[in-house]
């Protein structure tokens, strides 16, 4: 797995950036929107937008006092790309195993 991949998973692995994430599907918010509804100080909500800005799948723009963020849906479709890779791989393998158990039927074996 790549640099970016297992900081884009690091990034998902919390349930308060997925929950920002969330949100932010819905459209751009303001930071003090995304911390509106955690129980946790702004600079902790800041530090979780950071985990997701460096995993690349959140972008921020200060304008004026005002940060807005805005999801950047390309990072996850990095990610939606390496599970759809691994579950083709899966699929053929089942499929292989399949074919080999359909091709060789177990005998019943006499019971002593």
């Amino acid at each position: 797995m790549s640099p970016d991949l297992d900081g884009l998973f690091q990034a998902l692995a919390d349930p308060t950036r997925r929950a920002m994430l969330e949100r932010l599907s819905r459209g751009p918010a303001s930071v003090s929107d995304l911390a509106r509804p955690f129980d946790m100080s702004l600079p902790a909500v800041v530090q979780h937008l950071g985990v997701l800005e460096a995993a690349g799948v959140v972008k921020s723009e200060k304008v004026g006092r005002v940060r807005t963020c805005q999801l950047d849906a390309a990072a996850l479709s990095r990610a939606e790309q390496w599970i759809h890779e691994r579950r083709t791989a899966w699929e053929r393998r089942l499929d292989r195993l399949g074919d080999y158990l359909a091709a060789n039927p177990e005998h019943p074996k006499d019971e002593p």
